[in-house]
């Protein structure tokens, strides 16, 4: 991503808790905290060993602020492009990953029937 595209992906400073995979790897799904995020990729503190390049699965509810859209829950491909070691409160490793591509999958609504009344 080019300084440029990363600029035009506006980011907000938003705590939003994910669930982070490694793919072909051993190790269990470990849960974070977004430090911030945008459309394009997700900036978190983790006490995972990763490396740039890295590829890596990411679930976590996208909030209306980013998309302007409803909530929903992503589940995303991406790589990470950027690490920075032992710059969190709890000397954390963070990670900045950019998204290769993602799922959506919108909030269930309720039917008319859990809604409304009956009688």
């Amino acid at each position: 991503m080019t300084r440029t595209e990363r600029q035009l992906a506006e980011r907000l400073g938003l705590k939003i808790p994910l669930r982070v995979r490694i793919p072909k790897s051993a190790a269990l799904e470990h849960t974070a905290e977004s430090l911030n995020v945008s459309t394009r990729g997700i900036y978190f503190a983790t006490d995972l060993t990763l490396c740039k390049g890295t590829p890596v699965y990411l679930v976590f509810e996208m909030p209306e602020e980013v998309t302007h859209k409803p909530a929903s829950e992503w589940r995303c491909t991406g790589h990470v492009v950027h690490v920075q070691a032992n710059s969190s409160p709890q000397d954390a490793t963070c990670v900045g990953v950019r998204f290769d591509c993602y799922e959506v999958f919108l909030p269930v609504r309720p039917s008319v029937n859990e809604v409304l009344p009956s009688g």
